[in-house]
């Protein structure tokens, strides 16, 4: 893994974590990006179903962004972005947080929450794409085979639904811009080299990602007012900035920062697998066999990948 590619901290915390690299450290962290942001797809759409798309991601990202630079003041970080970072910091909030936020909102209202996390989570799909043109990153076999095992897993469990998703294409490719914005998110982060604290870098994307769903709130006004809002879901609605984003953004960037681009988006996999369990046991939506051989699939795709990769940093 080459060092320049990894995001880098000018801390003396964030420093002493990425200068001695540790694949167990970074497969906790994934592993625990999957489970939190696998069940955070049920606990939306419940969110959504009384806060429209805009006002439900304008409220998240207005408490998290600002609360998430707060912890990084009260660290000891510095919060200024150097000059040279600063277009590259845009380009990659637009990614992360605009494209992603919007298009999968949208999506999520109207397309069943597991038929959502399948699409959206084709995202390993076009990371890998992109990293080998952008990132000159090498498909290895053990790399191409896990993302293939993985997308006929996602395939399996998807395929029942492909007419219901071709009467409603219009959300389905919301969700498929939602994959696309990820990946190239994901690669704009590894492309550049940075020296802002990963809390920090993760903040500031949430405020200038925000500003454009800020702005369109403004421009279509919520049909209530948020005094009209159930007690569930502003229990979602904590769940989402506290763990779903706060939490998980920095563990995913800080993943992206220890990992081969391919390996950390083919680790990804297992999140619509366990979005559909997850929307299954909180939502009601159905599941049998098909969900069971799909998750298999997946497992032992990620599963080649990741002791893979466990093996090379360990040599390393």
């Amino acid at each position: 893994m080459s060092k320049t590619t990894r995001l880098q901290s000018s801390t003396s915390l964030d420093t002493n974590v990425i200068a001695e690299p540790s694949a167990r450290y970074a497969f906790f962290l994934l592993a625990s990006v999957i489970f939190l942001w696998g069940i955070s797809f049920p606990i939306m759409k419940i969110a959504l179903e009384e806060i429209e798309p805009w006002t439900f991601r304008t409220l998240t990202l207005l408490i998290a962004g600002p609360s998430l630079l707060t912890l990084g003041k009260m660290a000891g970080f510095r919060l200024a972005i150097p000059s040279q970072e600063r277009k590259p910091i845009i380009l990659a909030a637009l990614f992360n947080i605009t494209g992603w936020f919007l298009f999968s909102a949208y999506g999520v209202t109207h397309l069943q929450a597991g038929r959502a996390a399948v699409i959206g989570s084709t995202m390993p799909l076009w990371a890998a794409i992109m990293a080998r043109f952008v990132l000159k990153e090498q498909l290895t076999s053990e790399r191409l085979a896990g993302l293939g095992l993985g997308l006929v897993g996602l395939t399996i469990l998807i395929w029942p639904d492909i007419r219901a998703i071709g009467e409603a294409p219009f959300y389905a490719a919301f969700m498929l811009g939602a994959a696309i914005s990820w990946a190239a998110g994901t690669i704009t982060l590894k492309h550049f080299q940075w020296t802002t604290p990963i809390s920090v870098l993760t903040a500031w994307q949430l405020i200038l990602g925000g500003i454009p769903i800020v702005a369109g709130t403004l421009l279509f006004p919520p049909a209530i007012t948020l005094s009209q809002i159930s007690f569930k879901v502003i229990l979602c609605l904590s769940y989402t900035i506290i763990v779903a984003i706060i939490f998980c953004y920095w563990a995913w960037f800080k993943v992206v920062s220890l990992l081969p681009t391919s390996v950390a988006s083919i680790g990804t996999l297992p999140i619509p697998v366990l979005g559909v369990f997850s929307s299954a046991l909180i939502l009601g939506e159905r599941i049998g066999l098909r969900e069971l051989v799909a998750l298999v699939f997946v497992l032992v795709g990620l599963l080649i990948v990741m002791i893979r990769s466990y093996e090379v940093e360990r040599d390393e």
